[in-house]
C-alpha cells in the first residue's frame, strides 16, 4: 500500500480582523480556512496547493452564535457542529439544524468542522446546506467597507462553487425566527451508520398556516441528489393544497424525487438515489406530521 502524500509547504497567517483578511486575499495563492477538514484532504490529495493559509476564525464575530426572539439565530461562519448541536437555542428553535449538523462525520470532526466551511466547500453533499435552505437562511458576505446579504437558496450555484464574488468572504449565516409552530426533520442515507458522506439528504419543514388549503405548509430540500441542494417548490405547493395524509405525502415524495437528478458514481446508482429521495421525504414527512398534529396521524 502506497502512503498517502503528505501537506505541501505553506505560509500559516492567522488573521486578527476583517482588513486584516481582505490585505490577504489579495495575494497571489491565498486560501481561506475555519476548521481546515476539508481544505487539509484536498492538499494531502493535491487537488489545490495554497501558497498562504488564512486562518479566519479569530476574526470578531466568526465564532458568535446568538438567538434573539425577533431577529432570529446568528452564526459565525468559525462556529463548529458540535457547538450547534449542543447550543439550547439552537435546540430549542431549530433543532433540524442541530439534526443536519449532527450527522457530519465523526464527533471529533465536528469539533473542527464548521458550518460556513461546510457550506462554502458547496458540495452537493453537505449536510448543513438543506437545512439552511429550509429555514430560508441569508449568507453574509464581508467585503473591504461593506457587507451584501445572499440568500441561502442562491449561496450555491455549482459544484464547489459559490456565490462568493472577489474580495468577499462568508462572515456570518443568519436564520430568521421560525414559523410559530414549525417542526423540522433532517434524515440522511449514507453507506455507514456513522461519520459517512450523504448518499442522499432530505430536510422537511412543516408549520401550520390558516391561509394554505390544507392549513399547513411545508419546506422540502434536497442534497447530494443533484449538482447543487435544492428546493422542491412543486412538492411544497401538494401540501399546501391538499390535506395532509399518506395518500398526499406520496404525491409529495414523487415530485421530490422527480426535482433529483443523481449520477451513478462508486457511492451509489441514480435510480437508488431517486427511490431514496422518495422513501426519506415520505418518512420525514410523517415525523414532522405526527408532531404537528398528534393523534391525528396521516
Amino acid at each position: 500500500m502506497l502512503a498517502r502524500p503528505g501537506l505541501p509547504s505553506f505560509e500559516y497567517v492567522q488573521a486578527a480582523n476583517a482588513a486584516e483578511v481582505h490585505s490577504l486575499m489579495q495575494q497571489s495563492g491565498a486560501r481561506l480556512m475555519m476548521g481546515g477538514t476539508d481544505l487539509f484532504p484536498q492538499m494531502r490529495e493535491g487537488v489545490c496547493e495554497p501558497e498562504t493559509i488564512v486562518d479566519v476564525k479569530h476574526v470578531p464575530g466568526m465564532r458568535d452564535l446568538s438567538y434573539d426572539e425577533r431577529l432570529g439565530l446568528n452564526i459565525g461562519a468559525a462556529v463548529t457542529m458540535n457547538q450547534l448541536v449542543r447550543h439550547r437555542d439552537v435546540q430549542a428553535h431549530y433543532p433540524i439544524l442541530a439534526q443536519a449538523a449532527h450527522s457530519v462525520a465523526s464527533y471529533q470532526l465536528r469539533n473542527r468542522a464548521t458550518i460556513g466551511g461546510n457550506v462554502c466547500n458547496a458540495s452537493p453533499c453537505a449536510d448543513t446546506s438543506p437545512a439552511v435552505m429550509v429555514l430560508e437562511g441569508v449568507m453574509v458576505l464581508q467585503a473591504k467597507g461593506a457587507e451584501r446579504n445572499a440568500p441561502a437558496a442562491d449561496f450555491v450555484t455549482g459544484p464547489g462553487q459559490t456565490a462568493i464574488e472577489p474580495g468577499e468572504f462568508l462572515a456570518a449565516i443568519r436564520l430568521p425566527a421560525p414559523p410559530a409552530g414549525a417542526v423540522g426533520r433532517y434524515l440522511k442515507l449514507g453507506r455507514s451508520r456513522l461519520g459517512d458522506l450523504s448518499i442522499v439528504g432530505v430536510a422537511v419543514l412543516g408549520y401550520p398556516d390558516p391561509a394554505a388549503a390544507s392549513g399547513y405548509r411545508f419546506r422540502i430540500a434536497l442534497g447530494s441528489v443533484a449538482p447543487i441542494p435544492l428546493r422542491a417548490p412543486a412538492a411544497e405547493e401538494i401540501l399546501a393544497a391538499n390535506t395532509p395524509s399518506e395518500e398526499t405525502f406520496a404525491a409529495a415524495a414523487e415530485e421530490a424525487m422527480g426535482v433529483a437528478t443523481p449520477i451513478t458514481d462508486v457511492r451509489a446508482g441514480a435510480t437508488y438515489q431517486k427511490m431514496m429521495v422518495r422513501a426519506l421525504t415520505i418518512r420525514a414527512l410523517r415525523d414532522v406530521w405526527a408532531e404537528l398534529a398528534p393523534g391525528k396521524g396521516a
